[in-house]
């Protein structure tokens, strides 16, 4: 055998033993999660109530002073927007443009409602439910529900009687661990059912669980006749209607479904209106993928790069009582990307946003 022959077969035994290394690594090498089948609906795309357009072109930004990602918007007594950003603060926009800090949490506050007495209810991602107001200061009020900790409080709601609703995102991956966009990937690409949603009574302490077995438990908002909670479930593209009234209590019923991006934040608004940020277009590896669970576990061990991830896009509607879309705001171009919600107050919506280093603001048109 000559020499370039052996050098050949030795090429040839090491291409051989990189790949049985990296057919070895993508079937066997342990991951965190643990899919599950199920069957995702058609996605029917930009169509329809959804057709694109280029309205949200229109915002202007309001750049934050040290710090990204204005997740979710509470619009104050005096009309002005309140939000909370990755470093754990708490901002005020002001009139002029400037940017006033409340509070820090020391964890990741997301959802956020201000109550009748002006105090503001907090979920904070990494803590659990908090309160902040001038007289008490910052309290954290509940770190676990029916003895299982809370691991990703992610929207906040409060009902007319006073209790406080807000969901639990993913009861097996903790934002604190791992932050809040890598938890919300990972429990998406499983898949299972480990979001609920929880309440808690100010007056007695009491908490309970209103409903688990979600898919990413994200935005919640009371019904403005109050008898139903609105719940985004964001695995499933759908918005979920709870009962919460005397005659409906525990029933559940779909509002909005098979939506064309992953819904966000929910905000009630003027003339029974409800905001729904639409973060990112959808996945066509996941939707694919989504009655092949082995397929999706071996995706989860390749590099964090080729995996599905969320887009830059720009998307937030608004939606009735009954689910029909009303509003449909649009940037294909993101140029105010990953849009989680909005806030509308005199006219006005005030945009939060993933990962963006501003709040946005515009005008809404009035109808002809």
């Amino acid at each position: 055998m000559s020499k370039q022959q052996r050098l050949g077969d030795v090429l040839r035994h090491s291409i051989i033993f990189v790949v049985l290394v990296l057919l070895a690594y993508l079937l066997l090498w342990p991951v965190t999660i643990e899919p599950r089948a199920w069957n995702a609906p058609r996605d029917r795309g930009y169509v329809g109530a959804f057709t694109p357009n280029q309205r949200l072109q229109e915002v202007e930004r309001h750049v934050l002073p040290n710090s990204v990602g204005p997740e979710d918007i509470a619009i104050d007594a005096q009309g002005r927007p309140v939000f909370g950003v990755l470093s754990g603060d708490i901002l005020r926009l002001e009139a002029d443009g400037s940017f006033t800090t409340l509070t820090t949490t020391g964890g990741r506050p997301l959802g956020l409602e201000f109550d009748d007495d002006g105090g503001l209810w907090i979920a904070d991602a990494y803590q659990g439910l908090m309160h902040w107001s001038l007289e008490k200061g910052l309290e954290l009020l509940v770190t676990e529900v029916d003895g299982v900790a809370v691991r990703y409080a992610d929207d906040v709601d409060i009902a007319a009687d006073g209790t406080v609703y807000f969901s639990d995102a993913s009861m097996k991956f903790p934002a604190a661990s791992v932050g809040t966009y890598e938890a919300s990937l990972l429990d998406i690409m499983e898949h299972s059912g480990n979001g609920r949603v929880l309440a808690y009574q100010p007056k007695t302490g009491r908490t309970y669980t209103v409903q688990g077995g979600l898919h990413f438990a994200n935005g919640v908002a009371v019904s403005h006749d109050q008898q139903w909670l609105l719940v985004v479930e964001t695995g499933s593209y759908r918005i979920l209607k709870i009962g919460i009234g005397a005659h409906n209590n525990g029933e559940v019923v779909t509002l909005i479904k098979n939506l064309p991006g992953f819904p966000d934040n929910i905000n009630d608004a003027p003339n029974g209106k409800f905001w729904v940020g639409l973060v990112s277009p959808r996945s066509e590896v996941l939707d694919s993928l989504s009655n092949h669970p082995y397929v999706r576990k071996m995706i989860q061990r390749l590099p964090s790069f080729i995996r599905p991830q969320a887009k830059n896009y720009g998307h937030v509607i608004a939606i009735d009582s009954r689910g029909n879309v009303v509003e449909n705001l649009q940037d294909p171009a993101g140029s105010y990307a990953q849009v989680t919600g909005a806030a509308e107050v005199a006219g006005r919506i005030y945009l939060s946003s993933l990962h963006e280093n501003a709040i946005a603001v515009m005008a809404l048109k009035q109808a002809d």
